[in-house]
């Protein structure tokens, strides 16, 4: 098992706001292993009939719990109506800490009556992120945190089995996108997703997904929607502020694990120029733990140049964090051309070895080199 300090400090950060802590991620990703870390937890398990018989009658069940008890309501959306036990538990059992998991967003799922707005903190659980991958744990090796992915049971295996992604993405449709979303053209999804997979990190070009998928436009539009839901992919939007060459529409789509991505495109090994684009994924994670969705972009403009991620932080002052396998090969023209246009904020570079920070520069620009991690690295607060 791999100790995950850093989310159970997240999720005692959210009860310190609300009493309710919605953990959300996809199947497999240890959000029950996650739970069962927590001292002196009460666990359901949501699935088995006995619980929601346990459950039926919420107002019974919270009154019988001792004040300051932290229950754990693993997998909540299989009960048939989660919203009226949470929004109770909110309003009349403050005292109680709750901590309830699903494998998409509270939304998702069509038996929440509630957005329980107010009443809830809401925590994505990646996978194991690369600050995770402490010798301790015994999967520090960078190769095999990309290529096995994130997943622990994955992860801590000792060799890739490629039929284990084959029957995660059989559970994913049948469980998460079948029942939760009603999707029915198995095939068709099925496409779309391999399609992701194999375009992982690139800009989303609608058209050409829908033209190789067989798939109309607004069916790739309405499938994309079910997969960023259930945190399969997400899709990180472009940085503008009204430059005239700034690329404004296009997002890129990134999905949730290195490991699917390898997976897809079949590849056993890695050669150096694989690993650049898998080490995004992994940078794009450290960043989404520690910051908004809605404060993360890409930036890119009409002669291709690009930074790999931007970081909003106030009104007129932007970060930006540049991937690199090797910090010396930033040839820094890219950024120049951005910080033209945005001149206020720090700049990183993020690469995988660096034990302790250190400063380069480069086209006239300081920026400090790093691993993500911690308060001041990449994505730190």
């Amino acid at each position: 098992m791999i100790g995950r300090p850093l989310w159970l400090d997240r999720i005692r950060r959210a009860w310190s706001h609300r009493p309710i802590v919605w953990l959300s991620g996809v199947r497999r990703v240890g959000k029950t292993n996650l739970s069962r870390m927590l001292p002196d937890a009460r666990h359901l398990n949501c699935d088995l009939p006995a619980t929601a018989r346990t459950l039926a009658d919420p107002e019974l069940f919270l009154s019988g719990q001792p004040p300051g008890a932290t229950l754990v309501l693993d997998e909540i959306d299989r009960i048939p109506d989660p919203s009226r036990l949470l929004k109770i538990a909110a309003d009349e059992y403050r005292s109680l800490r709750i901590l309830a998991t699903g494998s998409s967003t509270l939304a998702a799922t069509r038996k929440f009556r509630d957005s329980l707005t107010g009443r809830k903190e809401s925590v994505h659980l990646c996978p194991v992120l690369w600050e995770e991958c402490a010798e301790p744990f015994g999967v520090g090796d960078f190769d095999r945190r990309l290529l096995h992915g994130g997943l622990p049971e994955a992860l801590l295996r000792d060799e890739k089995r490629p039929s284990s992604f084959s029957e995660w993405i059989d559970s994913f449709y049948a469980r998460d996108i079948l029942e939760l979303f009603d999707v029915r053209n198995r095939q068709g999804f099925l496409a779309l997703v391999r399609l992701l997979l194999r375009w992982s990190g690139g800009q989303l070009d609608i058209g050409r997904v829908a033209r190789q998928s067989e798939l109309s436009r607004l069916t790739v539009g309405t499938y994309l929607d079910a997969l960023q839901t259930a945190h399969a992919v997400h899709l990180l939007r472009p940085f503008h502020g009204g430059g005239t060459r700034e690329i404004v529409a296009r997002p890129k789509c990134y999905a949730f694990d290195t490991g699917f991505v390898t997976f897809e495109k079949g590849w056993d090994a890695l050669r150096p120029e694989d690993r650049g684009i898998l080490w995004e994924h992994l940078v794009l994670d450290s960043l989404r733990f520690r910051l908004s969705d809605d404060r993360i972009f890409y930036w890119r403009d009409k002669s291709g140049r690009e930074v790999d991620f931007v970081i909003r932080r106030a009104r007129d002052r932007v970060d930006l964090v540049e991937c690199r396998m090797d910090p010396d090969e930033l040839d820094g023209g890219s950024v120049r051309a951005f910080r033209r246009l945005y001149p206020e904020g720090e700049n990183f570079v993020a690469s995988p070895a660096v034990r302790e920070p250190y400063r380069i520069r480069r086209a006239g620009y300081a920026f400090t080199v790093r691993a993500p991690g911690p308060v001041g690295q990449p994505g730190g607060e």
